[in-house]
């Protein structure tokens, strides 16, 4: 169908973000489950529409990354993602902060914070 072995960018961007989305909600049901911070087995979780587009992101940034990276060392290529995970997530936490006044998670209340968007 395509000339290439990829998908499209756009076809994995969407993949990304509905695979983020549904590990999002599956881990915020669980860990507010098992901190009891709701009652029973409702396992009731969590995410937010913008949160969408930027687990999509992991396509046109990451998948470049990866490429380039695949030959360095497990813990250089590690701590590289880390960093690279760090900066977008600080970088969209201050966008939505700057267009909504609200930024959907704030880590100011644990340790280790920087502005409450990365921890």
């Amino acid at each position: 169908m395509w000339d290439s072995g990829r998908s499209p960018m756009a076809i994995r961007f969407v993949i990304y973000g509905l695979l983020g989305w549904c590990m999002e909600i599956v881990w915020t049901a669980v860990t507010t489950t098992l901190k009891g911070e709701q009652q029973g087995w409702r396992l009731e979780g969590k995410s937010y529409l913008w949160m969408f587009p930027i687990y999509g992101l992991v396509a046109p940034l990451f998948e470049p990354l990866h490429d380039l990276l695949r030959p360095w060392p497990w813990l250089a290529r590690g701590s590289l993602y880390v960093l690279g995970f760090w900066t977008v997530e600080y970088g969209t936490g201050w966008l939505l902060r700057r267009l909504t006044g609200a930024c959907p998670w704030d880590y100011s209340r644990t340790r280790w914070h920087v502005h409450g968007l990365i921890r």
